[in-house]
Order: structure tokens, then sequence, then C-alpha cells
């Protein structure tokens, strides 16, 4: 076998292996027509939504969560057990808690 050198060239072809042919494109027209993928979709209808509320204490948990989360604390999992606790306290308890965690960001 023969080492390869790049001292003579002159005798081979350059080959571009990014040239291709529009013929021999593999893609096709579907490629080029992006009317359909670029479609916006319709806005949602309010009368087809799930009418699901959460209950009071999943709400706490979750506005826990986030403003736990937002005051730079993201709750651990083991901190799951606490914030059940805290979220089956009654609202107003909750409310002073979201204050004085707001007030310390």
């Amino acid at each position: 076998m023969t080492p390869w050198s790049s001292e003579n060239l002159s005798s081979r072809a350059f080959v571009d292996p990014y040239a291709v042919l529009p013929q021999d494109s593999a893609w096709g027209a579907a490629a080029q027509s992006r009317d359909d993928v670029d479609a916006l979709l319709p806005p949602p209808d309010p009368a087809h939504r799930i009418g699901y509320t959460l209950d009071p204490r999943d709400q706490r948990r979750l506005a826990l969560h986030a403003t736990l989360t937002a005051a730079g604390v993201p709750p651990m999992p083991e901190d799951r057990a606490a914030i059940d606790q805290i979220s089956a306290l009654p609202d107003d308890v909750n409310d002073v808690l979201q204050r004085w965690l707001h007030h310390t960001s």
C-alpha cells in the first residue's frame, strides 16, 4: 500500500462532496414547500376546555412550591411531607406564609 501524498494533486480531479444537483436531492419538492409546516394553530376554544378545579389544598401546595422557587429556595423531594402539612393549614395561615416569603425575596 502506498502512502497518500498531497504533493502531486494536479493529476486528480477535485470533487466537491457537498455539491448536489437538485434532481439528485432525496428531499424533493416537499422540503421546498413550507406553507403547511409554518402554519399557526388556531386559538383554543374555551367551550372545549376541561372543567376541572383543583382542591384548595392542592392550590396552596402549588402556590407554596412556586413561591419557594421564586424566593430562591426550590423545594427538595424530602421537603414534600412538610409542604403537604403546611398546605393543609387554613388559607389565612398560607397567605401569611406567602407574604413572608415574598417579603424575604
